[in-house]
This record gives structure tokens, sequence and C-alpha cells, in this order.
């Protein structure tokens, strides 16, 4: 069931079905006055994986809330964060995305953990995500999958959007803690 729920979004994400909230993985999605861009996945080595993206919002303040996959049934928001000389992901409940302003969801920083996949992502591949914000609901984004240990996808730098500040390093590099 879980397989023709992926397809079926899939499916309908390519052909544009799926309303003006939705976009492929080169365009940008709106909401209200949220834009979300740049969304680019990690391909995986097993079962789970990185997921990035820059949210831009051009009224008042909101917050994504949690993120959900029909091509995974475990996704969460993770921070990175420096513990002696280790990185280490930890569950967060919520990112706050300031009015006026923007968030880049990054290696090395905020980011969206995929896990529970039914089989490896290969570079080539989208993921459907649904972000869920307190205020603007839902909206709903088509991931590129790029190649493992990637920093971004295609010609997108980190930060472009305003983020930065975040050390560059390989998921493999971090310890997991909640």
């Amino acid at each position: 069931m879980m397989r023709f729920a992926f397809l079926v979004a899939l499916i309908a994400g390519v052909l544009g079905l799926t309303g003006p909230h939705s976009a492929l993985a080169a365009d940008a999605a709106k909401r209200g006055d949220l834009t979300i861009g740049k969304a680019w996945v990690r391909a995986s080595v097993g079962a789970a994986t990185g997921a990035f993206l820059e949210i831009r919002n051009d009224g008042e303040a909101d917050r994504l809330v949690s993120v959900s996959s029909p091509a995974a049934p475990d996704v969460r928001i993770h921070v990175t964060v420096k513990d002696g000389d280790v990185m280490k992901m930890r569950d967060v409940d919520g990112i706050d995305v300031p009015a006026h302003g923007a968030v880049a969801l990054q290696p090395g920083g905020y980011h969206i953990m995929v896990m529970g996949l039914p089989k490896p992502l290969k570079e080539g591949d989208t993921l459907p995500l649904t972000l869920h914000f307190a205020k603007a609901g839902t909206v709903d984004v088509v991931a590129e999958v790029v190649k493992p240990g990637a920093m971004g996808a295609g010609a997108m730098g980190t930060g472009a959007m305003g983020g930065g500040d975040a050390p560059d390093h390989a998921m493999g590099d971090h310890q997991h803690m909640h």
C-alpha cells in the first residue's frame, strides 16, 4: 500500500496534478507567503538519508513543525551540533521561519532525516516531502536525489538564502542522539 501511495504521489507530481502548492525538484513550491526551493536529498546506502531545502518567508513569522513523506515511515527535523570533536544529530520540535526572512536547511545545520526507506534512493530519483507549517499549513515539494555525501544539488551552494555558518561534513560523520 505504501509503495502504491508513493507511485501515485510521484506520478501526480510529474503530471502536475497535485495542485498549485507542489513543485518538481528544480522549481519552487509556494503557499501563501512561503516559498520552498532548492529541495534535494542525498542518495542513500541504507534505509536513511538527509534532505535539505530553503524556505523564504515574505510575510509574518511561521514555524515548520514537521515533515512527512509517503516514501518513508519516519521523517524528522534534526539539527547538527558539535559536542567536543564529534558532530551529533538531535531531534528538534520545529524550526522558526522569521517574518520577511529565510531559513536554509543544509548539511551541518538544520536538516530533514528520512528514515525507514524500504529501498535505497539512487542518484536521479526524486523524493516527495510534505512540510507542515503552524500557520501556512502543508506544502508539498519533490526533492532531487543527488550523489551520497553531496553538499548541495547542482550549482546550489550552501547558504544561498541566508544560512552558511555551519561546517561542511558528510552525514556519516554524525552520531545520532535524541
